[in-house]
């Protein structure tokens, strides 16, 4: 068809992933993680997967008018991470657009840089963009600005680079990029937070990656935020990382300089004895103060862009206290974060880039389940049976069992967290849920597990139990519900709130037969996955684990027989 845009977005390094978007509307993004229980975090080098999952959705490589590759740093001697692999194992370095974006003082047209793409079956050669682009754009394009036509700004905060702002001109399909926020890079966070015992890395392993490298730190931030639940922030500490932070000149924007600026703060803080925890809750509402001021500063430079709304991309996205805390200043109309604002959601960015930039359109049209479907060949495990059950059905084995169900439907999420497409849901009105789930992860018996509810009953649960269909926001649990749903209130009477309305069917369906039964609109929701690694691609997966009596997938309960 004449005129007809059909990019392929490729995510090659860690959090590998491929994304196709069809005149303006995400067709699927599929994870590397998400394939057959694969690690975490998993690249994507290999040609034979990219094809093999452009086959199962539908597209012909031939037909792909263009390809966008993610961008990435390169190493010490000027090679590129980035590469592809053919089926005889041949290696082709990619010359990828860089990490960061340049500062520049006009509006002008999406960065790109053309290069060979060779042996894919597609178009010759292919679109770069840098790492940071393929963020901003899965934050604008997805957000309700872009679908609005208005401008926005953009924070991107990833591992590697400072909190970066820019301004969306969608009048323009423009991007105005205005400079950094604070010199803190990402990495800070979990770099600080390894030299305490219970995330430091195991020196133990083979592979030196995970031993040495930042691949070992993928997993300490998202434990770090709920230890530092555990504590509270105390103001002698953040003195501390403040006169750090100025004796390093405020500059704190690389892996070693990080490294430095731990060092010192630990050393000066060791004499007043604070807890493990309550160091990390000051480190935590240290950086939030840090950016927060800094936004201010950088809205005082630009008067006219201040009260703009405000999407929030990177790695750094994925921080419920940090995004709340944008939300509560007051700096911004509106706190936009979408679903996958870390690496998972790169190569939807980087396709949505090529969308800008060759046709001009702005808003995408998606879904945060557009991850793989449920392939399966039925294979049912000795000692389990299935038989039909309908959500209602389920709703009330839930109440009257009080026992864990692994969920499985249609599609998977995009991005890191289980939604309710591949899910453990339980019951909320016993703390010791919690600990049962906790186990039966394998996870520190700290963290905490999240509550999904309906969304017209949140604001009677939570404060301010706003809509939250993506579990982003920090939300407390309200004093009269805190007994009434204790596995999911956080030691702080926190919760990572994800509000579920009719757009999300499967779990809609399965909440409001659960409240009518109990009087609750809340239950349990965690991962679906074996430790360190993708959700459970299929029920077989989930069967194997062996973890829950219950497995539940497409209108079939599947139950262990014995034990």
């Amino acid at each position: 068809m004449p005129g007809k845009s059909l990019i392929c977005g490729l995510k090659l390094t860690h959090d590998g992933a491929v994304a196709v978007v069809e005149d303006g509307r995400l067709l699927f993004s599929t994870e590397t993680e998400k394939l057959e229980n694969r690690p975490r975090h998993a690249d994507l080098h290999r040609i034979a997967d990219i094809t093999a999952e452009l086959g199962v959705n539908g597209v012909d490589p031939a037909a792909l008018t263009s390809v966008a590759v993610d961008g990435w740093n390169k190493t010490y001697d000027g090679a590129s991470y980035v590469r592809l692999v053919d089926e005889a194992g041949a290696s082709t370095d990619l010359d990828v657009a860089d990490y960061e974006d340049p500062v520049t003082d006009h509006p002008g047209p999406v960065a790109v840089r053309h290069a060979d793409l060779p042996g894919f079956g597609g178009p010759a050669r292919f679109s770069g963009y840098t790492h940071a682009s393929g963020h901003l754009f899965a934050a604008y394009c997805t957000s309700p600005f872009a679908e609005q036509g208005r401008r926005a700004l953009v924070l991107v905060w990833d591992g590697g680079m400072p909190p970066f702002l820019s301004l969306v001109e969608p009048g323009e399909a423009a991007v105005r990029g205005l400079g950094r926020v604070t010199e803190f890079a990402g990495g800070l966070y979990p770099i600080f937070a390894a030299h305490f015992d219970p995330f430091r890395v195991d020196r133990t392993s083979d592979d030196p990656d995970r031993r040495f490298g930042m691949e070992a730190l993928f997993p300490v931030s998202g434990k770090a935020m709920a230890y530092a639940g555990l504590g509270k922030p105390i103001e002698a500490v953040i003195d501390a990382m403040a006169a750090t932070t100025s004796r390093m000149d405020g500059r704190v924007d690389t892996a070693m300089r990080a490294f430095q600026w731990s060092r010192l703060v630990l050393d000066q803080v060791a004499s007043g004895a604070p807890t493990d925890a309550e160091v990390l809750a000051s480190f935590q509402e240290y950086l939030l103060r840090e950016l927060a001021t800094g936004l201010d500063r950088m809205l005082d430079r630009f008067p006219d862009l201040r009260g703009l709304p405000l999407c929030v991309s990177g790695g750094c996205g994925l921080n419920i206290k940090w995004n709340s805390g944008l939300r509560d200043s007051g700096l911004a109309e509106a706190v936009w974060v979408p679903p996958f604002p870390n690496d998972a959601g790169s190569a939807i960015g980087t396709a949505c880039a090529e969308m800008v930039r060759t046709t001009g359109r702005m808003a995408l049209d998606w879904s945060e389940f557009a991850g793989p479907d449920i392939r399966w060949d039925g294979r049912i495990p000795a000692g389990w049976r299935g038989e039909p059950c309908s959500l209602p059905e389920l709703a009330t084995l839930l109440h009257e069992r009080q026992e864990p169900v692994v969920f499985l439907t249609g599609r998977a999420e995009v991005g890191p967290r289980a939604l309710g497409h591949r899910s453990i849901i339980a019951t909320a009105t016993s703390a010791a849920t919690r600990d049962l789930l906790n186990e039966m992860k394998g996870r520190e018996g700290y963290r905490p597990v999240a509550p999904v509810c309906l969304e017209q009953h949140a604001p009677e649960v939570f404060d301010p139990g706003t809509r939250d269909p993506y579990m982003l926001f920090d939300h407390d649990v309200r004093g009269g519900w805190v007994e009434r749903v204790p596995a999911v209130v956080h030691v702080d009477g926190s919760a990572r709130l994800q509000t579920v309305g009719p757009d999300n069917a499967a779990l809609h369906e399965l909440l409001t037969a659960y409240h009518a039964r109990s009087g609750i609109p809340v239950l349990c929701n965690t991962s679906a996955n074996h430790p360190g690694r993708g959700f459970f691609p299929d029920p077989g997966s989930a069967m194997d684990w062996n973890r829950s009596r219950y497995v539940w997938s497409e209108g079939v309960l599947y139950t262990r027989e014995h034990g």
